[in-house]
């Protein structure tokens, strides 16, 4: 590759915090995956349950009917990677044609060695239903981070080729918490390289602290559609620190943005 890599976020959902409903439509979701790929996507994410704070889990069966029509589509078009749980539905997104697992439960990586998988490892303190209520953490850095990067270490150990690991901004943490774990990037990105990981990911696209950065003074958050800047400086200061690939919403600018800093780290 010539810059870092994008991935585009895809959720077949009704309810997810930025795009819920929009894609339910199986035909909706493949036509916004295929555009997102024409902006230069590198990989397609593709979730059918909810991650955002408050959200409660579906069935097996309601989410491989929401993403095997999708996965199967896009498939043949880009990288797809599967944004689940369930061990059930990763390794049906597999047969489909994904080739990464999107794990914020970070504990799906036998799942991916079976398959010869790549894996990315998120941190999420606690459930999406209850992450949010009170986030504490009694060393931030050590915690996260050396959390994710024991579980590269157990993933590499059993097989997984490609194992990605991923801070998880916004799933457990404050604002104060995101800003720290940003500010420190490349200290996690040293460590995964000497781990022996593929890269670091970074998803903070949209997400509520943000919002709330884009509205000083008051207690909501601007609107996920006002959270553009944000977002990107956001994927900016990811990349200038190291980190290999961004999850964004907007693919199209963040391609440009990554183009700046050339090969990844």
């Amino acid at each position: 590759m010539d810059r870092p890599l994008v991935m585009g976020v895809l959720n077949v959902t009704p309810d997810s915090f930025s795009d819920g409903g929009r894609f339910v439509n199986a035909e909706a979701a493949i036509a916004h995956g295929l555009d997102m790929v024409a902006q230069g996507a590198d990989i397609i994410d593709v979730g059918g349950e909810s991650t955002r704070p408050g959200a409660e889990p579906v069935s097996e069966s309601v989410e491989l009917a929401r993403v095997l029509p999708v996965v199967e589509a896009l498939s043949g078009h880009v990288r797809v990677s599967i944004d689940t749980v369930k061990a059930e539905v990763a390794s049906a997104a597999m047969q489909a044609g994904a080739s990464l697992v999107n794990d914020v439960s970070a504990s799906l990586f036998e799942v991916a060695a079976s398959a010869g998988s790549g894996w990315v490892a998120v941190h999420m303190q606690g459930s999406p239903a209850t992450m949010q209520a009170a986030p504490h953490y009694d060393d931030l850095l050590t915690e996260v981070y050396g959390f994710v990067l024991e579980r590269a270490r157990v993933a590499l150990k059993a097989g997984v080729g490609e194992v990605w690991v991923d801070p998880g901004i916004g799933f457990g943490k404050t604002m104060a918490h995101n800003l720290s774990l940003l500010r420190h990037l490349p200290q996690l990105v040293r460590s995964a390289e000497a781990t022996g990981c593929a890269g670091v990911m970074v998803g903070a696209s949209r997400k509520r602290f943000l919002g709330l950065l884009a509205a000083p003074g008051s207690d909501e958050p601007a609107a996920t559609e006002d959270r553009l800047e944000g977002s990107l400086a956001i994927a900016a200061l990811a990349l200038v620190s190291g980190v290999s690939m961004v999850r964004v919403h907007d693919v199209s600018v963040t391609v440009q943005a990554a183009r700046l800093y050339g090969p990844a780290a």
